[in-house]
């Protein structure tokens, strides 16, 4: 057993380089979710030699307040529009891959391979940083369920990533990190800073789980749209955002949640590999049956992160417009029906003593 140990301006400096270094080697790898990932592995690391560490509160519902920001900033007009057009396709094609995603968990929940609802957000496909956030707002291990849906987003964007590469070749260079050098303008700034700090204020006060998520997204979709205005996501601030997400799930990891974490692997790339299989069964149809080139249907209905399949459509010769809308458009519903879906189906499925914790 590790005795905890007293947390101390030296653990703080090896969390700090550490996670820079890490985090470093894995954006030079070109790993998704580089900074996040990063952080959140040398804080398990910390955590499970005893050092007891804790950010914050206040530190991390800002981080939560940039992350809604960013899901907002995505929802673009145009974006929008593909779906009003298309609805029946994005429909059909989302609740598919949600109702699938959805009797994975349940299939977990009911050989409890994970506790309660984590099961269930753990398997849901959408942006995996914002599904661990809303996760713990609705009382799911956020440290179990970033397990799962990093692993997911790993795996899925490897394959995408690859598919991609043997279907166009390489991307031409320079292409994916133009927009991080883009000047960055002072009313975005401003713009972002009313976001986040009417979210924060906000937020304790309205009985909204994850409000200090949801509300900055639907702020910022809602001042795009009216008024036009965008938010300045500079990355440098987003990395801190994205070190703070990652330290606040990684430093509360222990050794139980770690071997369970470990001892549940194959079942979760068991179900990471059918949901992928549903999703590249749902491409096979938007190509038959509606003639769309075999590359944008697969990346539309990949199971994996918004940002992720944003960024490998954005290197690829493919329909960027319509990969963005279906994943958009999976992210919103996911948003609005899996809280209470999730609710549901523990309150039909899990027996009082039944809950496996392994914390």
């Amino acid at each position: 057993m590790v005795l905890p140990v007293r947390a101390t301006l030296a653990h703080w400096v090896v969390l700090a380089l550490g996670s820079a270094l890490l985090a470093a080697l894995l954006l030079a790898l070109h790993v998704p979710a580089a900074v996040l990932l990063g952080c959140m592995v040398v804080g398990m690391a910390l955590a499970l030699r005893g050092t007891v560490l804790a950010l914050p509160r206040p530190v991390f519902t800002i981080a939560q307040a940039l992350m809604g920001c960013l899901m907002g900033h995505s929802l673009q007009p145009q974006h929008l529009g593909s779906v009003a057009r298309d609805w029946p396709v994005f429909l059909g094609a989302t609740v598919l891959l949600i109702l699938v995603s959805t009797g994975l968990g349940v299939w977990l929940m009911r050989r409890q391979v994970m506790p309660g609802t984590t099961a269930l957000w753990g398997m849901t496909p959408g942006a995996a940083s914002a599904m661990v956030v809303m996760a713990e707002a609705h009382g799911a291990d956020a440290r179990l369920v970033a397990f799962m849906q990093y692993t997911r987003v790993l795996v899925v964007t490897l394959v995408s990533a690859l598919v991609a590469r043997a279907a166009l070749g390489p991307a031409p260079e320079g292409t994916a990190s133009a927009s991080l050098w883009a000047s960055v303008s002072a009313s975005g700034l401003a713009t972002t800073a009313a976001l986040v700090l009417g979210s924060v204020l906000l937020a304790p006060r309205l009985p909204l789980p994850g409000g200090a998520l949801v509300l900055p997204l639907l702020a910022t979709a809602l001042v795009q749209v009216l008024w036009g205005l965008e938010p300045a996501l500079p990355p440098v601030l987003m990395g801190l955002a994205y070190a703070v997400l990652g330290w606040s799930v990684g430093l509360r990891f222990t050794h139980a949640i770690a071997l369970h974490a470990l001892r549940t692997l194959p079942q979760v790339l068991l179900c990471i590999a059918l949901l992928m299989l549903v999703g590249l069964a749902t491409a096979t149809a938007l190509v038959l049956g509606t003639g769309m080139d075999p590359l944008s249907a697969f990346l539309a209905t990949c199971p994996g992160g918004a940002d992720s399949m944003a960024v490998i459509a954005a290197t690829s010769k493919v329909d960027t417009g319509f990969v963005m809308a279906m994943q958009l458009a999976r992210f919103l519903i996911v948003l609005v029906a899996v809280p209470g879906l999730s609710q549901c189906l523990v309150r039909r499925l899990q027996r009082p003593n039944a809950r496996s914790d392994p914390s």
